[in-house]
């Protein structure tokens, strides 16, 4: 019989920067010339916006923040090691990845083998110099059961979704951002992380996924919108699907919701400048007393709204715990002005 597992974390990049960096989105923000300079005015932001930014730039914040996420690191890498999986399934944002011109799926299975993948050579490793220190060709092995995801797969295509599926990367030759970081943050104390993953994307970024890049142009700008990402109702039943798919195997799986809240350079209303927390805090009470029908009743113009586009990801883990009627066994809201998002870690009791 199946056993399986459900827990929330962010991929949020700049934890792997250095303290000098990790304000550095907000830094990008601050130098977009459609922001007017009122906004950009640390004297009219909020009180805890103003501490937190300091008078260095948010680079005294930054040992304060990295903590807090640590700390859930740690506590989901305990609940993995207690558990000790067959394997993970994580869902994730492809940010324009490898859902690029060419081919953008609502979702899709990666039945990908074993990679090695060399994370300061992606596209967000370079970006800047990490706080391990380790070398420009340092390398990890990312694991992959491409049996079960194939048969994953099948199972969805059976249960009525129209998946998509990868044997092999079309654009990125690494291992898209959601992903890798997953395990290099859940492994950041580097003594290892063995168990195999099955990557599901999501085009959470959905119309703005080609228009921005997967990102943020400047404030501005008059972008051509791309068709909208899944509705999150959508996600939250193929979410079920995939749980009912390994309900009947002999699994042990962990499902694995991989993305901070929202993102303030999503946030049109703020700016740009903070999250809408506000909004967050609505959703992660829901989620916090197992109110589904909240979630359920959410819309997609309610996410873009919010900056809450990567919380999709979480729309799908949710799925899965309605479906299983998993028990929240513990939850972290980590809340910041500066650091671009809010964060989350969950964990469910693990379900037969």
């Amino acid at each position: 019989m199946a056993e399986i597992q459900l827990l929330g974390m962010t991929h949020y990049p700049p934890f792997a920067w250095a303290d000098e960096h990790m304000s550095g989105i907000h830094h990008r923000i601050l130098s977009d010339p459609g922001i007017p300079a009122e906004a950009k005015d640390p004297a009219g932001w909020p009180e805890a916006m103003q501490t937190e930014w300091g008078d260095d730039g948010g680079r005294a914040s930054a040992p304060a923040h990295r903590a807090a996420l640590i700390d859930g690191f740690d506590r989901v890498r305990a609940a993995l090691d207690d558990f000790d999986p067959d394997v993970i399934v994580v869902w994730g944002d492809d940010q324009y990845e490898n859902f690029r011109e060419d081919l953008i799926p609502a979702v899709s299975v990666l039945a990908y083998p074993d990679r090695e993948v060399q994370p300061y050579q992606t596209g967000v490793g370079k970006a800047f110099p990490g706080y391990w220190n380790e070398p420009a060709d340092h390398s990890v092995t990312i694991k992959g059961r491409p049996d079960i995801a194939r048969a994953l797969a099948a199972g969805l295509l059976e249960d009525g979704f129209d998946i998509a599926y990868a044997y092999q990367p079309l654009h990125d030759d690494q291992l898209a951002h959601a992903f890798l970081n997953t395990v290099l943050f859940l492994d950041h104390r580097r003594i290892g992380f063995d168990w195999p993953l099955i990557c599901m994307p999501i085009n959470c970024y959905g119309s703005k996924v080609i228009a921005a890049r997967g990102a943020w142009q400047p404030f501005d700008s008059e972008l051509e919108l791309d068709p909208p990402s899944p509705a999150p109702r959508r996600l939250m039943d193929m979410g079920a699907a995939v749980a009912r798919f390994f309900r009947g195997t002999d699994h042990r799986v962990s499902f694995v919701a991989s993305s901070s809240w929202s993102h303030a350079f999503l946030v049109d209303h703020t700016w740009r400048l903070r999250p809408d927390t506000e909004a967050d805090r609505r959703l992660y009470g829901a989620l916090v007393s197992g109110d589904h029908a909240t979630w359920e009743a959410y819309s997609t113009d309610q996410v873009v709204h919010a900056g809450q586009q990567e919380v999709l990801n979480w729309f799908a883990l949710m799925g899965a715990v309605r479906e299983l009627d998993a028990d929240l066994v513990w939850s972290e809201f980590v809340e910041t002005w500066i650091f671009n998002s809010n964060k989350v870690f969950a964990a469910w009791a693990p379900t037969a």
